[in-house]
């Protein structure tokens, strides 16, 4: 009897050993999927007290044809503000305010700026050069030293699970997105959590499908049909619109 229940404990002793075992195994995985340690690129007043930028730029706002922006669209130092119903007449939609110069646009700008230098103030990351499309990049940072495009295929951006992880795409050039190709999110990742710091000018051709934050140095142009869940925001050119839906 007395070396059956030796038997029992150490049965019972085994089992508690492997239970645990297996709880410790669960936990590590949690803790390591999809995790950013990154931090967002901070927007200020474009995206906060009571302001949401689709679209801001230093010189000029342009558009042609029917677009339709969700948010506010501001210019400054430049005024001029063109194509659109509420200011000319003109076909495109805005469902916030236009700001032609004045304190608002002049203190978006300036955090522009504030975000501009963060992001690419970024210790530098994966180096990454020419056409980004056909790949599946996960969150961190990814350098380029010269100018980046989406070509040659979509590029899928997978945030493992974690949708507070943060994309941040630093260029000292140009970005370029070819006709009809997109960029997709997938694994719970947000466009609000996606950042271009681009060195010079933007360009989203014909009918592209565009997630993130542009963050331009010079301007951004959106081809006809082209859309962006996100913001186009140039600090010292111009934003350049035709037919183009804008989300943030």
């Amino acid at each position: 009897m007395s070396s059956s229940k030796h038997l029992c404990k150490a049965l019972i002793l085994i089992l508690s050993v492997l239970v645990t075992g297996c709880h410790n195994n669960n936990d590590g995985g949690d803790d390591n999927s999809g995790g950013s340690s990154e931090p967002r690129v901070p927007l200020g007043s474009i995206a906060s007290g009571g302001h949401n930028f689709t679209v801001l730029a230093g010189s000029t706002v342009t558009n042609t044809g029917a677009s339709i922006l969700t948010g506010d669209v501001g210019v400054s130092p430049g005024t001029a503000v063109t194509g659109f119903f509420t200011v000319d007449g003109g076909p495109g939609a805005v469902s916030g305010t236009i700001y032609q110069g004045g304190a608002v646009a002049a203190q978006a700008q300036s955090d522009l700026t504030t975000a501009f230098n963060d992001a690419a103030g970024r210790p530098a990351g994966a180096s990454v050069a020419g056409n980004l499309g056909g790949q599946t990049l996960g969150p961190g940072v990814y350098t380029s030293t010269s100018s980046l495009e989406i070509s040659s295929g979509d590029l899928t951006l997978d945030a493992l699970g974690n949708s507070n992880a943060v994309f941040i795409f630093q260029m000292a050039s140009t970005l370029t997105v070819t006709s009809g190709r997109q960029v997709i999110l997938s694994g719970g990742a947000r466009a609000s959590n996606v950042f271009w710091q681009v060195g010079s000018s933007a360009t989203l051709g014909t009918t592209s499908v565009f997630k993130g934050v542009i963050l331009a140095d010079q301007s951004i142009t959106m081809d006809t049909g082209a859309s962006l869940q996100g913001r186009a925001l140039a600090r010292v050119a111009a934003v350049t619109l035709d037919s183009n839906d804008i989300d943030p």
